[in-house]
Parts: structure tokens; C-alpha cells; sequence
């Protein structure tokens, strides 16, 4: 199903932005707020992994189907209701170009129009998505079939930022979308000080790191320079910002925790929290 198809099913971030929500009306803090988080429908993925055949697209997704439909139906009978629902990647578990592709984005976005229409859906890329190494080609269709691949909106105050973290994995089949990514973000940060954003959130696939900043490579998280890079940017933003992009618990002389809601090929899986290491100087919570 694609784009046009889909028709209203859910709000698709376009112009690098979510049009569920109004910038203006949004921008000003009023208080706390919850959102729901998940990851990883990845429809076809549970039978490739009971039969250890991952690398293959998975033919059947029956029980995926109903696990996020159960999510689907827990989400609609929260009380207030959630400002959104984000689901972080890996969409479906069929690569592109791999069969079954088109039949498991078919089915999720059926289960996914059940949401309640008030609870609008913030949909980020995974590997599965864009492909492990992305191209033009896997992007755009990402993007006709589920909207902008990174992008921005403002929730109650809040800056949330969406970024396609497979530009940050492996960005040699398409440098010059990784390049605009990049300066897009550097952007968003400079708006952030700009309109003295209270908090910034930072949505993606593959996490900066799992235990520490200096662990090792892995398939599952950013490598040292990526990740280095990254803490840096966003430790510099929140020092400069009257208001400070997104500081945590947790803050002291040492570090501030950094939040960012990722998971990376585990089904609807909770968020990672990591510890980034500022200088001492870094200043006063503002």
C-alpha cells in the first residue's frame, strides 16, 4: 500500500515535519506529558529467527500481526491519552528488494490504521526499512510508503527530533543524503536555542552505544567517531541553550544523561538511556 493508497490512515511527516501538530501552538511548555514508544513489529522476523534463516525475508507474520495489534488496542485504552505513539524502526522484517516486502507493509499498515485517530503515529526507519546500506532508491521508497525519513515536530514545549541512523551506520551508497541529514540537524539544534527549548528528544534506530561510549563496534550500535561525534553535538547543544537540549537525571560535574528512544532488531523493546561525559564546566541546569 503505498502512500497515496493508504490515504488517512495516519499522518506521514512531509516537508521534514509532522503535521499532526501545529509548531506554533506546540512550541510553549504547560506541563508534563506522555507519549508511548515502541520498535521492532518487524513482521516476517519471528519465524526467520526460530528456524535461524535471518538473512531471508520471513513468510509468515501471523504472530507479529497479533502482538501488534494487541499493542494497537493497549495503546487505544490509555486514560488521558498519549500526545503520540512513535514505533522506532524496523517496520517489517523484508529487506528491500526481498519478497514478501510489499505483503508485510500491506498488513502493518492495516493493524495500524486501528490506532485511535487522536493518537498520532510517529513512524522512524530501521536497517530492515532503508536497507543496510541505504540508497536513493530505499529511501524513497521509505518515504512514499511511510513519509520523510528524519524530521522534526514539537510536542507541549518539546523538541522531538527523528533521525534516519542508518545514514550514521553505513552511508556509502548515498553520502550526499547523509551530508543533508547532518545539516539539517545541525539546524534543528540551532532552532532549539533559538526558541530556549525547555527539552529536546531524539528518536532513532540504532543506538549510539549499549553500556558505555567506548565500548567496542558492533552490528548494534554506532561506531566510536559516529557516536563521539553525535554526544559531542548534542552535549554543545544543551550547554548553549538557555534552556537545554533535553538534560535528564542524573546531572552532575561528570556527565548528563541523554535519553533517546532506540532499539535496534528486538521486538517492541523498552528505551535505551545513555550517559554522555561533558566537561566540567559545562554549566548550571537551566
Amino acid at each position: 500500500m503505498s502512500a497515496a493508497e493508504a490515504g488517512g490512515v495516519f499522518h506521514r511527516a512531509r516537508g521534514r515535519t509532522l503535521d499532526a501538530f501545529s509548531a506554533e501552538k506546540e512550541r510553549e511548555w504547560k506541563g508534563p506529558f506522555y507519549f508511548i514508544q515502541g520498535t521492532d513489529p518487524q513482521f516476517g522476523l519471528m519465524k526467520a529467527w526460530s528456524i535461524g534463516d535471518c538473512d531471508n525475508s520471513g513468510d509468515e507474520w501471523g504472530q507479529e500481526v497479533r502482538l501488534t495489534e494487541q499493542a494497537v488496542q493497549a495503546v487505544n485504552k490509555l486514560n488521558p491519552k498519549p500526545r503520540f505513539f512513535v514505533l522506532c524502526g524496523d517496520l517489517i522484517h523484508a529487506m528491500p528488494g526481498m519478497p514478501w516486502r510489499k505483503e508485510q507493509t500491506a498488513d502493518l499498515q492495516r493493524v495500524l490504521r486501528d490506532v485511535d485517530s487522536e493518537i498520532p503515529l510517529v513512524l522512524v526507519s530501521g536497517n530492515h526499512d532503508v536497507g543496510n546500506v541505504p540508497t536513493p532508491e530505499t529511501v524513497a521508497e521509505f518515504q512514499q510508503t511511510w513519509g520523510d525519513d528524519y524530521f522534526s515536530f514539537w510536542v507541549g514545549g518539546v523538541l522531538f527530533l527523528v533521525l534516519n541512523s542508518q545514514f550514521l551506520y553505513n552511508c556509502s551508497g548515498c553520502p550526499a543524503l547523509k551530508q543533508a541529514q547532518d545539516a539539517w540537524l545541525d539546524q534543528q539544534l540551532r532552532l532549539a536555542e533559538q526558541h530556549r527549548c525547555r527539552h529536546a528528544v531524539v528518536f532513532q534506530h540504532i543506538p549510539l552505544f549499549l553500556q558505555s561510549i567506548d565500548e567496542d563496534d558492533n552490528y548494534f550500535n554506532l561506531t566510536r567517531a559516529i557516536r563521539r561525534e553525535l554526544a559531542d553535538k548534542f552535549a554543545r547543544a544543551a550547554r548553549e541553550s538557555p534552556k537545554r537540549a533535553h538534560q535528564g537525571r542524573g546531572y552532575g560535574p561528570r556527565g548528563r544523561t541523554v535519553t533517546a528512544e532506540t532499539e535496534k532488531d528486538g521486538q517492541m523493546a523498552p528505551s535505551e538511556q545513555w550517559e554522555v561525559p561533558v566537561p566540567e564546566d559545562g554549566g548550571q541546569q537551566g
